[in-house]
């Protein structure tokens, strides 16, 4: 049986994973898509990239193909302040 995951949940969580990891995981998802949208709305090579970014061109091709699993939310986090974007967490203790 195929799960359609609607837009705005997490699709960490439909495919098995404990939701605090599905958590940050969903996260760093998030963070890489920003920093792919960074590179093509500043049309930046890798090169260009990974020299603003202070990352190899290695690690941008990586961070544009999706390779989460390379990628710490630390790392990420860096990264997305580093190029000026500005993180809010939004957090909800009612759990």
């Amino acid at each position: 049986m195929t799960e359609i995951v609607k837009a705005g949940e997490n699709l960490f969580l439909a495919l098995g994973f404990l939701a605090h990891e599905a958590e940050i995981l969903q996260l760093r998802a998030e963070l890489m898509g920003q920093l792919r949208l960074w590179i093509q709305d500043n049309k930046l090579t890798q090169a260009d990239a990974a020299e603003r970014l202070g990352i190899t061109q290695v690690q941008v091709s990586d961070l544009v193909r999706g390779k989460w699993k390379k990628f710490t939310l630390d790392k990420l986090l860096t990264l997305a302040v580093k190029v000026g974007m500005h993180i809010r967490l939004e957090l909800d203790r009612a759990a």
